[in-house]
C-alpha cells in the first residue's frame, strides 16, 4: 500500500500531515498492512527529522507560487509551476499511490493535478474556516474532504466533507511541565504568558511585546517564539530595552519551538498570544485560554474568521491588530490572569472544542479509501 501526502511549505501545512502519517503507521501495524509506504510530494521537505522519524520518503517537485499581489515572480512562476506539473506527474505515474492526501497550498497543485489524471483517489484537508484556494479546487475533486471547522462546510461539497477537526502530532497532545522551569529558568510562583507567532513568527506581535516588556515582566515570566529570522533582532532589542531591570531574566525569547520545547512551554504556560492559524487547534488540545491577534490580511480573511470562531466557543479572546498597543494588550492579560474563575472555564471550553482523534479519523479513512483502490 502507497499513500502521497502533500502540501505547501509551512508548518500549518507539513505538520497536520506529519500527525496523519503517525496514524497511518499505527493502524497500518494494527491491521498487519503489508509494505505500507508513505510519500511526501512538494518543493521542500520542511523538517526532515519529521521525515525520517516516520519514515516517510521526501519526493521533491518544485512549483511556482501564485502571489495575491503584482509581482513580476508571478510571471516566472507560471514556468516554474509547468515543469512541476510535468516532473510531479512523472514521478506521481513512476510511485502510482493508492490515495493522495493533501493540505492544501501552492505546493500541492502538481501532486493532485498527477492524481486527478490518473484517477487515484484524493482526500482533502482544510484548516481554516474559509479555505485555501488549492483545497477549494481540489476538493471539486476528492473522493472525501475533512475539515478542522465547521464553518468551512457551506464553500465545500457537503456530500463528501466531513468535521474531523485538526491532526495534531501525538507529542504535543498535551503539554508537560516536568523540568519545564528548570529549562527555561522560570519561577512556578509567577505567571507564565507563552507567546507564539506561527512557524516563522510574527514580527507586529514581536514589536508589541517588547514594547510592553517593562510592565509585563514586572508581574509575569514570558516565553517567547519569535521566528528563526527575527530571534538575534528580537533578543538584543530586549536587551536595550531591559537594561538595567531585574527582571530580564523572566523573559527567554526563543526562535522556534521543537517537540520538547513545545510541550514544557505549553505544560508552564497560563496564558498564550498567538496568532490565528493552525495554532488554536494545538492550544485547544492544551487547555490554555488565549488571546488571538489575526493577520490583518489571509486568503479570505481565513484568521479574523478562524480568530472570531473560536472566541465564540469562549475559549480566547480577540485583539485585531488595528487596535493592537501595549495598553490593550497589557489590560487584556491582567483582565484575564487575574480572573481565576474565567480562566477556568476558557480552559474547559478550549479543551471541549479540541478533537484528539482527528489524525485517526483521517488515516483510517485513507487506508479504507486504499484498500478498495488495490483491488
Amino acid at each position: 500500500m502507497k499513500i502521497m501526502l502533500t502540501g505547501g511549505g509551512t508548518g500549518g501545512h507539513f505538520y497536520p500531515l506529519i500527525a496523519i502519517a503517525q496514524k497511518l503507521n499505527e493502524v497500518g501495524d494494527q491491521e498487519k498492512i503489508a509494505n505500507l509506504k508513505i510519500y511526501y510530494m512538494s518543493d521542500a521537505p520542511y523538517d526532515e527529522r519529521a521525515l525520517f522519524d516516520n519514515k516517510i520518503e521526501f519526493i521533491k517537485v518544485e512549483t511556482g507560487k501564485i502571489r495575491l499581489y503584482f509581482s513580476f515572480k508571478n510571471i516566472s512562476d507560471i514556468f516554474k509551476t509547468i515543469s512541476g506539473v510535468y516532473k510531479g506527474f512523472l514521478k506521481m505515474f513512476k510511485i502510482y499511490p493508492d490515495v493522495v492526501i493533501s493540505k492544501g497550498g501552492y505546493a500541492s497543485f502538481p501532486a493532485v493535478l498527477s492524481a486527478i489524471i490518473l484517477r487515484i483517489p484524493i482526500i482533502v484537508h482544510e484548516s481554516d474556516s474559509y479555505p485555501g484556494k488549492a483545497n477549494l479546487w481540489a476538493s471539486k475533486f476528492a473522493r472525501r474532504v475533512a475539515v478542522s471547522w465547521p464553518e468551512a462546510v457551506e464553500y465545500l461539497p457537503k456530500d463528501k466533507t466531513a468535521l474531523t477537526g485538526q491532526p495534531i502530532r501525538k507529542e504535543i497532545l498535551k503539554g508537560d511541565q516536568n523540568g519545564a522551569f528548570e529549562y527555561f529558568k522560570l519561577s512556578p510562583s509567577i505567571p507564565t504568558i507563552l507567546v507564539i507567532g506561527g512557524s516563522q513568527g510574527a514580527e507586529k506581535i514581536n514589536d508589541i511585546i517588547l514594547d510592553s516588556l517593562p510592565q509585563l515582566l514586572n508581574k509575569y515570566q514570558i516565553i517567547h517564539q519569535t521566528g528563526p529570522n527575527n530571534i538575534i533582532d528580537v533578543s538584543s532589542r530586549a536587551k536595550l530595552i531591559m537594561e538595567n531591570n531585574p527582571y530580564i531574566e523572566r523573559y527567554v525569547p526563543i526562535a522556534f519551538l521543537n517537540i520538547n520545547t513545545t510541550k514544557m512551554s505549553a505544560g508552564v504556560s497560563k496564558l498564550i498570544i498567538s496568532r490565528a492559524g493552525s495554532a488554536i487547534f494545538e492550544i485547544a488540545s492544551w487547555g490554555i485560554p488565549s488571546i488571538l491577534i489575526p493577520i490583518t490580511k489571509s486568503n479570505g480573511n481565513h484568521q479574523k474568521k478562524n480568530a472570531y470562531n473560536y472566541a465564540r466557543t469562549g475559549a480566547s479572546k480577540v485583539i485585531e491588530e488595528e487596535n493592537l498597543t501595549p495598553h490593550v494588550l497589557i489590560s487584556e492579560i491582567d483582565r484575564l490572569l487575574n480572573d481565576t474563575k474565567k480562566l477556568e472555564e476558557m480552559k474547559n471550553k478550549a479543551l471541549a472544542f479540541s478533537n484528539p482523534d482527528a489524525s485517526l479519523m483521517i488515516a483510517k479513512e485513507a487506508i479504507e479509501i486504499a484498500l478498495t483502490h488495490e483491488e
